[in-house]
């Protein structure tokens, strides 16, 4: 059994025939809460999923602003604790341990969760468990589809993306990942850059629908490097220097220069994504390929992920689309394989803006005061 963190107790509970658990998450711009149950020798259920997001408010700003995302968390996490409670008919006492996002995030969304979720467990006194955000996202497969050790992950999400091999609840080995831009951040930055509203993702893949994927030559980075690194932010200068071009020549853009764009992006993205994938898994045996994360919700690059572990003889599984972008019950579920192996933490559990999964692996974007970004 790994030491636990935080000064987080390992004489947890004999594991129960039933586990019902409360998970909370804030670590963005999405306050949520839900309750996840197994049963022992079943599959998991998630009785209540309740998320409040918060496009509206940084609408204005081309981005989300931490200052206002924490002030939204603090307001509605109650609420949104008490909806999920009410939408699985239960109440905190039939809860029996309550898990909360307690890093990595913007620090006034994970504090806002994390001082929550430390509330109910002294006012309840239900176990506490601090989960990864990270971990959520990377367990969700099992959650989903009750995916056996080990398996590869790919995260790729607005914040993070790398490959992962799965090796339990607790134990991950990172095989690579971006040395500068997740794709979420850079299709938000593209989506920027040629006039399309936030956040980026949807609406750059609502614009390729109509795009020629052949126009614009853009570059796939690190192809050549026989490693699983990957690299986002030549591509989105490409774009740049392509939208430039384009209104120089035209004195304008137009919406078909638009779709053509995000078209030839997206697809770039994908490539890039698919071959590093193919990469990934010729690097050790897995049971399975798993995608998740919210750029896992983009049509195209599903796709091409799951060409590539057809064509390597795997099994590919996704999240459907609700669970692929940030929610509580990924929370709750992690939540839950931890309180299983008797990782509880107590009330010095600390927020943390940074905690990579693999903490042996060496910072891919630089370390600071806080620990290593990735």
């Amino acid at each position: 059994m790994l030491p636990a963190r935080n000064g987080a107790r390992n004489n947890g509970p004999a594991l129960a025939d039933s586990l019902t658990i409360l998970g909370i998450e804030s670590s963005c711009d999405d306050t949520a809460a839900a309750i996840v149950r197994q049963v022992e020798g079943a599959r998991p259920e998630i009785m209540s999923s309740q998320v409040f997001g918060q496009t509206d408010l940084h609408a204005a700003f081309g981005g989300v602003v931490p200052e206002i995302a924490a002030r939204a968390h603090a307001e509605k996490l109650d609420f949104m604790v008490e909806a999920a409670l009410k939408e699985a008919d239960l109440n905190l006492s039939n809860v029996d341990a309550i898990a909360v996002t307690a890093g990595p995030g913007l620090i006034g969304g994970v504090m806002s969760g994390v001082m929550c979720a430390k509330g109910l467990a002294a006012g309840s006194g239900k176990p506490l468990v601090g989960v990864n955000h990270l971990a959520g996202h990377a367990l969700t497969p099992r959650l989903t589809d009750g995916l056996e050790f080990p398996y590869l992950m790919l995260l790729v999400s607005g914040g993070h993306c790398q490959f992962l091999t799965v090796h339990s609840a607790t134990k991950f080995t990172r095989l690579g990942g971006t040395i500068d831009d997740a794709p979420g951040e850079a299709f938000d930055k593209v989506a920027k850059l040629i006039g399309l509203p936030q956040p980026g993702g949807p609406e750059i893949e609502r614009a390729a629908l109509a795009g020629n994927t052949t126009r614009f030559n853009f570059p796939r980075p690190l192809l050549d490097r026989e490693n699983c690194d990957m690299s986002f932010s030549g591509l989105k200068t490409a774009v740049l220097r392509a939208r430039d071009s384009l209104i120089a020549e035209q004195s304008g853009l137009y919406q078909h220069d638009q779709a053509d764009l995000a078209a030839c992006f997206q697809i770039a993205v994908a490539d890039v994504l698919a071959q590093k994938t193919q990469r990934a898994l010729m690097a050790q045996e897995v049971t399975a390929l798993a995608v998740a994360g919210g750029v896992a919700a983009n049509k195209t690059i599903r796709a091409a992920l799951e060409t590539v572990a057809k064509e390597a003889g795997t099994t590919f599984t996704a999240p459907p689309l609700a669970l692929c972008t940030d929610n509580a019950a990924m929370i709750a579920w992690a939540g839950l394989e931890r309180f299983r192996l008797g990782k509880l933490d107590d009330m010095s559990l600390a927020a943390r803006p940074r905690w990579p999964l693999d903490e042996t692996a060496s910072p891919m974007l630089g370390s600071g005061k806080k620990g290593a970004k990735a």
